[in-house]
């Protein structure tokens, strides 16, 4: 969860400050995502023959919320898109936990409802009337999301096929770029805290989440994200110089509180 809190720092700060358009910077975070860990399982695992592979459903869902959730970012503010965004991951995995068979119990849905509570206390000075198309993307960059940690539990090597997925969606990335040409925006800045997103807080944080997943339930893989607001708000206390309020003390207890009520929970 700070990995992702990280990637959402460094996203508002590369897209909010115009350092890099929305197309490169997702292109360039994929690709340099991809690179990384291509290269660590070929090292680590050079001897191995039968090194898991990830699979093109599960790369399509995460090009889906990596591009929608760039694009998204353009329309809305942080408060709205982080409410849309984790509503939708939500939704998304706890009606598939529903469909599999999960039953969480009492305890589980108090925490869940005090976290979602807590997120709502969160984000309420950013909330503005979104925008219709930037409403739309990141409701699928949730899906996506949420989608993309759902196959996630069922994998049996993590690192590889995190970064097998990762390479799969290089083409698809570049398709967008080649749509975009026109609007391409790119300086060193920019560059970097992409190159940082991708490499760092996407795909090894990736590697992380696919290795927690696998002793998550569903319904507490989605609870337990709602965590990342938080993380990442305190990530912009501490190194974007951001006020410290009581807001964000309450929904802190709100937030981290429902968690550990789902997590403990049987």
């Amino acid at each position: 969860m700070i990995a992702f809190a990280g990637n959402s720092i460094i996203c508002r700060l590369a897209l909010g400050e115009g350092t890099i358009d929305a197309a490169s910077f997702t292109t360039i975070r994929l690709i340099s995502g991809a690179a990384m860990l291509w290269l660590g399982v070929r090292l680590w695992k050079r001897n191995d023959a039968t090194r898991a592979r990830g699979n093109w459903l599960s790369a399509a869902s995460l090009f889906l919320y990596a591009i929608s959730f760039s694009f998204a970012y353009l329309t809305l503010t942080a408060g709205t898109g982080a409410l849309i965004l984790f509503g939708a991951v939500q939704a998304t995995m706890i009606l598939a936990a529903l469909w599999s068979g999960e039953r969480p119990g009492v305890i589980q849905w108090t925490g869940l409802v005090i976290a979602i509570a807590g997120l709502v206390v969160l984000v309420s000075p950013g909330l503005s009337a979104p925008s219709p198309a930037g409403s739309l993307l990141m409701a699928l960059a949730g899906i996506g999301w949420g989608v993309y940690s759902l196959r996630g539990r069922n994998a049996t090597d993590p690192a590889a096929e995190t970064a097998d997925n990762f390479l799969r969606t290089v083409p698809m990335v570049l398709v967008v770029s080649l749509i975009n040409l026109g609007d391409v925006r790119i300086t060193t800045e920019g560059i970097g805290l992409a190159s940082l997103s991708g490499a760092i807080a996407s795909g090894l944080g990736y590697v992380i989440w696919y290795t927690a997943l696998r002793g998550l339930t569903a319904t507490r893989a989605a609870t337990v994200q709602l965590s990342v607001p938080v993380l990442a708000a305190f990530g912009g206390v501490l190194l974007l110089a951001e006020p410290m309020t009581v807001r964000f003390v309450a929904a802190s207890i709100l937030i981290l509180g429902g968690v550990g009520l789902t997590l403990l929970g049987r």
